[in-house]
Order: structure tokens, then C-alpha cells, then sequence
């Protein structure tokens, strides 16, 4: 018998990859994607016109923050799997416009908690990130380390809802994971984030803006990555015994967090170098101090993801980049 799973931001970079995934395996999946204008929403419903051509794909397009929508959709579809993908992105546009993150984040996530609270699934994954590591300075970052310190209202609306969510599992006994993810990147993926930007500037002959003086390290991990990561989690249902040494089960309810990362810090320049070697050209580069919010480096410890599902990430950056690059020549018929 076919597994129900609700996927929100199903149209987002992340939550297009998952559903589709989980829909080639033979799930049922429903969508919930507001299709906002963050950036171009035609993006987003090309993604949401190739899981609609899937069988056992049912799309609602509304905001996760209305009251009771995420109730409906749990009651009408009963899943087994809830994985909460739906949010304000980006550490640079949480300056100019923080409210967009107070709703989505914070109160979109307490609507999902509520709506899981009563419709309880089995497991509940939500989406957090690795700014919520903020101004850590010890590296690899590990889950168990103290996250107290964000650096940008992206992140502090994230670990608010590491907070918020743990609150649920311990009052209401409901088994969460959140996973926190490094600089996913590949195909589909948004125009607001570095890889895109810098492909599409290059193949217009713009210079590509690279912050901190190209002084910057990054754990980028491959999407498909992320994906596999994510859904061997959903039968790694939090309960009370620990998997691991630093394993971040809490002490009073089935709640823990992941990361998901390629454990394998990256040089912005090699990056960029990377990107320049797929393409063919060379970028103009304009050197640019830190932006306000961002952090220097991140490196993943990914002892705990590997001890619960047995899932190494490690695509190559070269791979992974030139797969970007032929979807973007694929998508956007640029030749350059």
C-alpha cells in the first residue's frame, strides 16, 4: 500500500527535488506552495508542472500561515510522512524585509504544528539550516554543539522553530526531526543563490560579486545529496535511544537534529574556479567586503546522519556544478 506524504514549499528548489523523489518511489504526495513572487514565480510552477505530470500528485497552492489551511490539508490527506520545507529564505533579504520571515518561518511553522498536533503523522521533518550555528567558531559544526548566537534574522526565525518544534514533541509526544542544511545547490535551484547568480552573469558578460574578498569557505552539498539524506531520515523516527556519541536526541521528547552536509569545506574561489571550468570563461570578478549577516565558513559533522541512515553525502563539486550548468543551458537557452 502506497506511504502519504505532505510536502510543503513543494515547488521550492528543495521541496520540488523531495517530491519528486518520493513520488518515483511510489508515495503519494501532497503540495502545498503559496508560489510567491520572491523570485520569478514562473520558475516555480515549471517545477510544479513536472510533479503535476507524476501519478499521485494533488497540489494546494495557498500560504502555509493562513489559519487552518494546514489543518485541512492534514486531515483530508492523513500522511504518514510530513516534511516541512515551506519558508522565507535567504540570510541577505531577511534585512530588507524581516516580517516575511516572522510569517513564514515562525508563524507558518507554528500552523504546521499545530494542524500536526491534531493530525498527528508519524514523523514530522522540518527544514532548518546551518546559520543557526551563527558565530561559532569551533568547526566541523556539530549538533550537539550550543547554537546561541544568530547572525542574521534568517537564522534566529530557524532556530526558532528548532525551539517551537521541540516544545510540541515534548507537550504532545510528537516525533520530530529537524535537519539542518549546508549550501545546497544543483539544478532547479534559486536565482537568488550563488551558483545561479554567478552562471547567469558570466553568460551575460556581467562581473559576478564575490564577498569577502573571495575569503570564504562553504560546505556546498549537492541536492540530490540533501534528497537522499532527507528521506532515509523519515524511518528514523526519534525515540529513546541514542544512535550515537553527540547524538542530539533530547532528553525529553522524540526530538533531534541532523545535519546534512558534503563535510567537505570548499574555497569560494574554488567554487568559482569550478563554475569557470563548466562554462569554459573566465569570470570578471568584483571583490566585495563581507555582507552584513553572513559568516566566513561552514563545515558540517555528519557523523550523526551517517550513524542513523547510513548516507555519506559526497558528490564532487565539479560534478555537481557542471550538472547546474547543463540544466541552466537546458532551461534557459543560453549558449553563451
Amino acid at each position: 500500500m502506497s506511504r502519504t506524504a505532505l510536502v510543503t514549499g513543494s515547488a521550492g528548489f528543495i521541496g520540488f527535488h523531495l517530491a519528486r523523489r518520493l513520488l518515483r518511489e511510489g508515495w503519494r504526495v501532497a503540495g502545498i506552495d503559496a508560489l510567491t513572487d520572491y523570485y520569478d514565480p514562473a520558475l516555480k510552477r515549471r517545477r510544479l508542472e513536472l510533479l503535476e505530470a507524476e501519478p499521485g500528485y494533488a497540489h494546494l497552492t495557498d500560504r502555509i500561515e493562513a489559519p487552518g489551511v494546514l489543518a485541512d490539508l492534514m486531515a483530508k490527506h492523513r500522511p504518514e510522512a510530513v516534511l516541512h520545507l515551506a519558508a522565507q529564505a535567504g540570510v541577505r533579504y531577511s534585512i530588507e524585509a524581516p516580517r516575511s520571515y516572522l510569517e513564514s518561518n515562525i508563524a507558518g511553522t507554528f500552523e504546521l504544528l499545530e494542524a500536526a498536533r491534531a493530525h498527528p503523522p508519524a514523523h514530522l521533518l522540518i527544514a532548518s539550516t546551518s546559520s543557526v550555528y551563527g558565530a561559532n567558531e569551533k568547526m566541523p559544526y556539530a549538533e550537539c554543539d550550543r547554537a546561541d548566537h544568530q547572525m542574521s534574522f534568517y537564522a534566529a526565525s530557524k532556530k526558532a522553530t528548532e525551539a517551537m518544534a521541540h516544545s510540541y514533541a515534548h507537550l504532545y509526544g510528537l516525533p520530530v526531526t529537524l535537519f539542518r542544511f549546508f549550501t545546497v545547490y544543483g539544478p532547479w535551484g534559486r536565482p537568488d543563490m550563488a551558483l545561479f547568480r554567478f552562471v547567469s552573469a558570466m553568460l551575460e558578460g556581467r562581473a559576478i560579486d564575490v564577498y569577502n574578498r573571495g575569503e570564504m569557505m562553504r560546505d556546498f552539498t549537492y541536492i540530490d545529496d540533501l534528497v537522499e539524506g532527507v528521506v532515509r531520515l523519515i524511518d528514523a523516527v526519534p525515540a529513546t535511544e541514542r544512535a550515537c556519541a553527540g547524538d542530539s536526541l533530547s532528553p525529553v521528547a522524540p526530538w533531534r537534529v541532523v545535519n546534512i552536509g558534503n563535510a567537505q569545506p570548499v574555497k569560494l574561489g574554488d567554487f568559482v574556479a569550478a563554475i569557470e571550468a563548466a562554462l569554459g570563461m573566465e569570470a570578471e570578478k568584483r571583490l566585495l567586503p563581507m555582507q552584513p549577516g553572513d559568516v566566513p565558513a561552514t563545515w558540517a559533522d555528519t557523523t550523526l546522519l551517517t550513524a542513523l541512515t547510513g548516507h555519506r553525502p559526497g558528490t564532487p563539486l565539479e560534478e555537481g556544478v557542471r550538472s547546474f550548468v547543463d540544466w541552466y543551458l537546458s532551461e534557459y537557452r543560453r549558449t553563451g
